[in-house]
């Protein structure tokens, strides 16, 4: 009781909002992973696994040919206590016309891509209001989709895998007014997330140029102001034993799950203590101007750089416009390598 006294009731619902995708995701990994081969070998409820290895057969392609989202799961009231948990807020600075497709790319990719998951993968923060007639889908890592339960889980949101032909299916075979999210700097960049900075992985990554080219969609740039601010990264120095242990353990989670193991910290269950949940940092997404892509098939090398060049500085253009109004300084640059 007097742990509860010191947290209003509202409090405690945006702490456990946060909290939940923790249980949430082992629970429902968990049920599959290891009840499927349980129930098969060694009861006599084997039909369960059988029905369930079944489905995930059926449906083995649905996540990458436009997935199965549900307006009812976007819009759980869960999501706004998550988002006023910082507070989370997506501001538009340009309509965005049914008539196209786009890709949203963002920035930076922090250390879990909060203003990400809030802004588009639910409807807490209105996307649908702002931008009427648009459909969001959030690229994230396609391992997740192997998995039952999670992955039906995952869809509902409209999160679908951030591979080529998930990304072109939506762009191509889904009519137009729809727009893919991806996090363009992607794990390598969460190693670059810390207060203060605005560092982004970007000179190389043009994956996302090539797929607009192809299928002809704008391209619109957005950066997540606050992301970096909402944990505390730990990068022990060079040359002792406890940074040749954090470098080995990044280097094999990275090859094993395409996930970079980041050392962070913030607060605990209450505002003042240590822990792992982030701190109540506002965090604000700007979705900037679209820029008109030609559809060519087979873009050369010349044409993609570019398009890629256009989209920097359009990038540039919307960080330096909107970064003193969310709590950067006048003389804080966009660093991008």
């Amino acid at each position: 009781m007097a742990f509860l006294s010191r947290l209003d009731l509202q409090e405690c619902l945006q702490t456990l909002s946060v909290l939940q995708w923790i249980p949430v995701y082992i629970f429902l990994g968990a049920i599959p992973v290891f009840l499927i081969p349980y129930f098969l070998v060694f009861t006599k409820f084997w039909i369960l696994s059988v029905l369930a290895l079944a489905w995930l057969a059926y449906d083995w392609n649905t996540h990458s040919q436009g997935g199965r989202r549900s307006a009812w799961v976007r819009n759980w009231t869960l999501w706004k206590y998550f988002q006023n948990y910082f507070p989370i807020k997506l501001v538009k600075t340009h309509d965005l016309s049914p008539k196209h497709n786009y890709i949203i790319a963002n920035h930076p990719h922090g250390i879990v891509s909060y203003g990400v998951f809030i802004n588009f993968a639910t409807e807490a923060t209105g996307f649908a209001r702002i931008f009427p007639a648009i459909t969001p889908s959030v690229g994230t890592l396609e391992w997740i989709f192997w998995i039952p339960i999670v992955r039906d889980y995952v869809m509902s949101m409209g999160v679908c895998p951030v591979s080529g032909l998930a990304l072109k299916y939506l762009l191509t075979q889904k009519g137009s007014g729809n727009a893919v999210v991806i996090v363009t700097g992607g794990a390598a960049e969460a190693l670059l997330c810390r207060p203060g900075a605005s560092t982004i992985y970007l000179k190389e990554r043009k994956g996302f140029v090539k797929l607009a080219l192809k299928t002809g969609a704008y391209l619109v740039p957005s950066y997540s102001f606050g992301e970096n601010e909402v944990h505390n990264q730990e990068t022990f120095p060079e040359g002792t034993w406890i940074r040749f242990f954090q470098k080995t353990f990044q280097a094999t989670f990275k090859k094993i799950l395409g996930l970079n193991f980041c050392t962070f910290h913030g607060r605990g269950l209450t505002r003042e203590s240590w822990g792992f949940l982030p701190f109540n940092r506002p965090i604000t997404t700007v979705v900037g101007e679209p820029l008109p892509i030609p559809k060519i098939n087979r873009p050369d090398k010349k044409t993609v750089d570019k398009y890629h060049a256009l989209y920097i500085g359009a990038l540039r253009k919307l960080f330096d416009q909107h970064k003193v109004q969310y709590g950067l300084l006048e003389t804080q640059e966009l660093t991008i390598i």
